[in-house]
């Protein structure tokens, strides 16, 4: 009985929170029952089905060790296998045909075939992609093509309905409903840029891309991740918020990647402890705990200690969430920053500078790391080290020789490298052999380079 109650008071919910319409009921007295059906009938036709097909060279831990194969002179070998994959989308462009879906969903794919609702099927090409936040662009040449409306995610409450839309297991476009169950979820490391709205609603492998829409039909979410060991939905799912995948589109569409921006300082939470230590009546912020030299940040002003509560007028509560707002913003723009300074407030305005990734083709660095791409680490507290340049992307050559995206590259040639122009430095030295001393997780090993 309580639970036939709990029913007719979520119906009762949605009647009042969503226009409806419907026909009489068999002999209900013109009772209407809701639904949200006509909804669906104007959203379903912007989102999609994606599927794959690609190939990934096949690694031997034993036979694909440099040592071994130097040893026994055995020569390298490529082996690649096919892969397919599914997902979903969301066309956000009818008139340019553009498509926003998971960056892991086109991963490595080489042709990417996109259906429509009605089932009409086009080949489809990137147009960019940004595996930070898991967000990628493609496009499609088609007529007539229905495109979402754009909500604001910002305005979710905890508790909100909404629906998620996609493509589960690859059995075709299946609408499932739930609430938001949280909002800002970060530190999850499901991505390296987390804000995910936390929904209820079933999401599974395959609804990557999709959309969660809100009542009025209004995308708030890109579907993106689910919670559980098993694989399979057990009520927590995670969204993109539509907010922060709106400047990461318009970035892709117009430079085809995401210029991230960077003011040069690090962060850590501000505890209970260093909110006494600093004689901050507030309990939670953003702690500067290191301001580069001629950085934006510190040309703004910013110091040491500083104890960030705002970016552009948005509270901040964790460092995440300021990674998130600069990161996001246009190389260039300026950015206001309040902070509190000996028990006041200040607010200081810096300039948004670039974040430099640094590709080693050719004769670039070496020969030797052809395929890899660099950035230059900044210290962070939780890796137990000084910063060092991290590998942001290990292909080709370098990937051969045992390098991985994430390892941080802490000595070249028994030299220490912080920099890159270290980097150049060591390796100009012996540029015939490359020994690396390398952070991998939470163990260290060499790489030697011949």
């Amino acid at each position: 009985m309580l639970r036939v109650f709990q029913q007719a008071l979520i119906l009762g919910l949605v009647v009042i929170l969503t226009p409806v319409s419907g026909a009489p009921a068999a002999g209900s007295n013109n009772l209407v029952l809701p639904t949200l059906a006509p909804m669906l009938e104007k959203t379903t036709p912007a989102v999609v089905n994606i599927s794959t097909t690609g190939k990934v060279i096949v690694r031997d831990p034993f036979f694909d060790d440099p040592f071994f194969r130097r040893f026994f002179d055995v020569p390298e070998q490529r082996r690649e296998r096919r892969i397919s994959g599914l997902g979903s989308g969301v066309i956000v462009d009818a008139n340019d045909g553009y498509i926003v879906t998971n960056s892991h969903v086109i991963d490595k794919a080489e042709d990417i075939v996109v259906t429509l609702e009605d089932g009409q099927r086009f080949n489809a090409k990137v147009i960019g992609k940004d595996p930070g936040a898991d967000i990628a662009v493609i496009q499609i040449d088609a007529e007539r093509l229905t495109e979402i409306a754009l909500g604001d995610s910002d305005n979710l409450r905890q508790g909100d309905f909404v629906v998620a839309i996609g493509n589960p297991f690859g059995l075709g476009q299946t609408v499932t409903s739930g609430i938001v169950s949280a909002l800002g979820r970060s530190g999850l490391g499901i991505e390296s840029y987390e804000d995910f709205i936390q929904t209820d609603a079933s999401i599974n492998p395959g609804n990557s891309g999709g959309a969660l829409v809100n009542l009025r039909g209004e995308l708030i979410g890109i579907n993106t991740a689910i919670y559980g060991s098993g694989g399979g939905n057990i009520g927590i799912g995670f969204a993109i918020p539509v907010n922060m995948a709106r400047q990461i589109i318009s970035q892709l569409v117009e430079h085809g990647e995401v210029r991230r921006g960077r003011l040069g300082f690090v962060v850590q939470d501000l505890t209970p402890e260093l909110a006494e230590a600093f004689g901050v009546a507030r309990k939670k912020g953003v702690v500067v705990a290191r301001v580069e030299a001629k950085s934006p940040a510190q040309q703004a002003g910013i110091k040491v200690g500083d104890v960030i509560t705002a970016v552009n007028g948005r509270e901040v509560d964790n460092s995440a969430q300021v990674r998130n707002e600069i990161g996001l913003l246009r190389v260039g723009s300026e950015v206001e920053i309040e902070v509190l300074r000996d028990g006041k407030t200040r607010s200081l305005t810096a300039s948004v500078g670039r974040h430099t990734t640094y590709t080693v083709s050719g004769n670039t660095l070496s020969e030797k790391l052809a395929g890899a791409k660099f950035s230059e680490a900044q210290e962070d507290p939780s890796r137990r080290t000084a910063a060092g340049i991290e590998v942001v992307q290990a292909r080709g050559k370098a990937a051969s020789a045992g390098l991985r995206k994430g390892d941080i590259v802490i000595s070249v040639n028994r030299e220490r490298v912080k920099t890159i122009k270290d980097m150049k430095a060591a390796i100009k030295k012996n540029p015939e052999a490359l020994l690396l001393n390398i952070q991998r997780a939470s163990r260290g090993l060499f790489i030697l380079i011949r």
